[in-house]
């Protein structure tokens, strides 16, 4: 498996003037993430500089065989599939410093 960082941000169908915990379907995207995590593919997930107030930026921290797999998972959720919240990268990422920890870490959730 391979770590890939993954940027998210407000979709079309994002409702300004309303924060991501005021946004429709919030609880059906926030379990469906959580299962993620639960099943290893999300390792990290949460909002880039308080933008949960607004329109959103996530940053994903995901474990998977490649980008495709990520595509296709985050191809599911609910807030993806009615356009709320895009996908914007999938990038892989090399991390070098903290490895073993990550690594100690994501082991122990598995």
């Amino acid at each position: 498996m391979s770590y890939f960082a993954v940027f998210r941000e407000a979709g079309p169908a994002w409702e300004d003037g309303k924060g991501a915990f005021s946004q429709p379907a919030v609880n059906e995207h926030a379990a469906y993430i959580s299962a993620l995590a639960d099943e290893g593919v999300v390792v990290f997930a949460g909002p880039l500089a308080g933008s949960e107030q607004g329109r959103i930026r996530v940053l994903l921290i995901a474990d998977a065989e490649d980008e495709n797999t990520i595509h296709a998972c985050l191809a599911e959720d609910p807030w993806q599939r009615t356009n709320r919240i895009v996908t914007t990268s999938v990038e892989p990422w090399h991390l070098f410093v903290g490895a073993e920890r990550l690594a100690a870490v994501h082991d122990i959730r598995a």
